[in-house]
């Protein structure tokens, strides 16, 4: 039975009068349809969204939160099923697909158990007869934009604090990988949420896009994306005053310090660059060395990445790196490799072939990349990255600063004060402290300079979509 990605309209779930194929990029084998969309839909859906905002809003938190834990128990107990959806339809390895979709869960579950916590602040008064208070009300219908490299994950992690908060949903996923996310917002249905609450819509993503920043009641917009389109978003927000919420591009830089325990270091420079085949916006792009520790770690980490296996995600034995999301991602991450070996790059890793038939790539670590080249200075996406030594700590951080994004940032050193140090000096939202994977539910995620404004996780993504309330009472 083919697997239908269906629009979400006020309760109503919708085929339409036009589907489009979604493709495994293993092998190209159609794996699903989905439902396309036009500015028509994304109008209806936000109008859903805008009657359902009053009751959803004034619905007690105590009834939301049941709602979104209950949403977190239907999409952990269905993880295997979504999970492997996701990996034939973005050609993630079936562990890593079915991970993302439970941690999609803790989401759900975190800000429901948020939602009962008290809100605004009671403060002290400075005269008899008046006393000052603040206190939080969601901001309005939220426009979710979400891309297909973490389709349930990013789309979680927006959906759950929005709808905590008391805001009415209209998201749009990627069409390079709907079919989990459709899915996943299946669940959130199942858990109870009220018609018009939450509607999924398919469709050009500029034609959707502009309608809903057009629509009236949409009062915030929440995309993750690269740092052009995001600017586009910004822009278009303005002219509403529309609120944004943003998570751009990445250009993260992994430090290894002359201190740090080198086999660590690789094991988190492995699951740093390659999770998802480096199709991550918080990837490692950049391995920057202490340069008395640089052959011992690079000669370690080159032996590591030789030795990778390619292909398909859901085979056995289970590959190492799955296929990128399709052939344009292929042809961006050769464009970026050939370019720096023109410039006098070398070429660390073996050449290699990869499987046929699918978007697969060799991963490939490059040394003596010039501070020029496009891969030393743009966002990767895939399984690639330069390498290069540094003298002092404050050589590392400079290097490591380098660049317009801000997002992520990996440092590795056995002393304590050190890593603190580095830490407040890298430009960066998220740095991960001998730690490869910092995303968590109840921190703060999002980036710096070009890469976005904004929090998601944790309280502060809660208040992203609340509006204060400041009241003078006087007695």
């Amino acid at each position: 039975m083919t697997t239908i990605a269906s629009h979400l309209v006020d309760g109503i779930w919708e085929d339409g009068d036009s589907t489009v194929d979604v493709t495994n990029p293993a092998d190209g084998s159609v794996v699903g349809r989905l439902a396309w969309g036009d500015a028509k839909t994304a109008q209806r859906a936000a109008d859903a969204a805008a009657r359902a905002f009053a009751d959803w809003a004034d619905l007690p938190p105590r009834r939301r939160a049941d709602i979104l834990l209950e949403a977190s128990r239907l999409i952990a107990e269905r993880a295997d099923s979504i999970g492997d959806t996701l990996a034939r339809e973005a050609g993630k390895r079936r562990p890593e697909a079915v991970g993302e979709v439970a941690f999609s869960a803790e989401y759900f579950r975190w800000f429901g158990e948020q939602a009962r916590r008290p809100q605004g602040e009671v403060m002290a008064h400075e005269a008899a007869d008046r006393r000052h208070l603040s206190l939080r009300r969601p901001v309005g219908v939220v426009a979710s934009l979400t891309p297909w490299n973490f389709p349930c994950s990013i789309q979680a992690r927006k959906l759950a604090p929005a709808l905590a908060a008391g805001c009415t949903v209209v998201a749009r996923v990627s069409e390079k990988a709907p079919l989990a996310a459709t899915e996943m917002v299946r669940a959130i249905v199942d858990a109870g949420v009220p018609a018009g609450v939450v509607n999924l819509v398919h469709g050009p993503a500029r034609e959707v896009t502009q309608t809903l920043l057009d629509h009236e009641a949409v009062r915030a917009v929440t995309f993750t994306g690269s740092t052009p389109v995001g600017r586009e978003i910004m822009a278009g927000a303005a002219r509403r005053v529309v609120r944004p919420l943003l998570e751009l591009g990445g250009d993260a830089a992994f430090i290894v310090f002359e201190d740090a325990d080198i086999d660590a270091a690789v094991e988190g420079a492995m699951l740093a660059k390659f999770r998802n085949t480096g199709q991550s916006c918080i990837a490692a792009n950049r391995f920057i060395v202490h340069e008395d520790v640089y052959d011992e770690f690079v000669g370690a980490l080159v032996a590591r990445v030789d030795a990778m296996t390619v292909g398909d995600g859901l085979a056995d034995p289970l590959p190492d790196l799955g296929p990128v999301i399709d052939a344009s991602r292929v042809d961006a991450v050769n464009v970026l490799v050939s370019e720096a070996l023109s410039l006098g790059a070398t070429r660390l890793t073996h050449e290699r072939d990869v499987p046929g038939g699918g978007t697969f790539l060799a991963p490939t670590l490059l040394a003596n990349v010039p501070d020029t080249a496009a891969i030393a200075t743009q966002e990767v996406f895939g399984p690639a990255a330069a390498v290069s030594r540094f003298r002092d700590t404050a050589d590392a951080i400079a290097r490591a600063n380098a660049t317009e994004m801000g997002l992520a940032g990996y440092l590795w050193s056995r002393d304590i004060s050190r890593c603190w140090r580095t830490a407040e000096h890298l430009e960066a939202g998220i740095v991960g402290v001998n730690n490869a994977l910092p995303s968590v539910a109840f921190a703060p995620m999002g980036g710096v300079k070009q890469s976005g404004l904004g929090r998601e996780g944790a309280a502060l993504g809660l208040e992203e979509f609340e509006d204060v309330r400041y009241l003078a009472l006087g007695l």
